[in-house]
């Protein structure tokens, strides 16, 4: 890791894809709040994928990396967990077999809430409004305060990312 790293050293950099949230306020207290809640992902789960990934970079594994786009909140159920869970296993165990080696599986769940977007707005007719940015910024529908980015979509998708996590483990 870089010398000099904080959790928030992220905000001296140029970004593009930052979400204007309107109550400053509100997201610092998310923040501070989401910050007490324990990790999603652990130190030896991520020790053990970089173990896992120098072995797919050095040839001795085959890497399978799948999943949504973006997870939207309303899909998230679990026979859709459930289901999106069997096709990636069963995947792994035909590229086992047929790669002849062991397969490093990476799924985009638990956490795929955010969309980059090209452009910050979105024009419909007369009507501009913030771009929809993911389930965990914003809501799909084109109204104001559905395009209006909320903080609270942050502990949604984090609970609902431990909730996932919780039955695939």
């Amino acid at each position: 890791m870089k010398k000099g790293w904080t959790p928030d050293s992220w905000r001296s950099k140029p970004i593009e894809q930052v979400p204007v949230y309107p109550d400053l306020d509100a997201l610092a207290a998310l923040e501070q709040r989401i910050a007490t809640y324990p990790p999603l992902v652990f130190a030896g789960e991520a020790r053990k994928l970089k173990k896992s990934l120098a072995k797919v970079a050095a040839g001795e594994s085959f890497l399978l990396q799948g999943g949504d786009c973006a997870e939207s909140f309303a899909e998230h159920q679990a026979d859709n967990i459930r289901d999106f869970f069997r096709v990636f296993l069963q995947m792994a165990v035909a590229l086992t077999f047929a790669g002849a080696m062991p397969v490093v599986k990476v799924g985009r769940i638990a956490g795929q809430f955010a969309k980059p977007r090209s452009s910050g707005v979105e024009r419909q007719g007369d009507v501009e409004l913030p771009s929809y940015r993911g389930d965990i910024i914003n809501g799909i529908e084109f109204d104001a305060a559905a395009r209006t980015p909320d903080p609270n979509r942050i502990e949604m998708a984090y609970r609902q990312s431990a909730a996932t996590l919780n039955l695939l483990r």
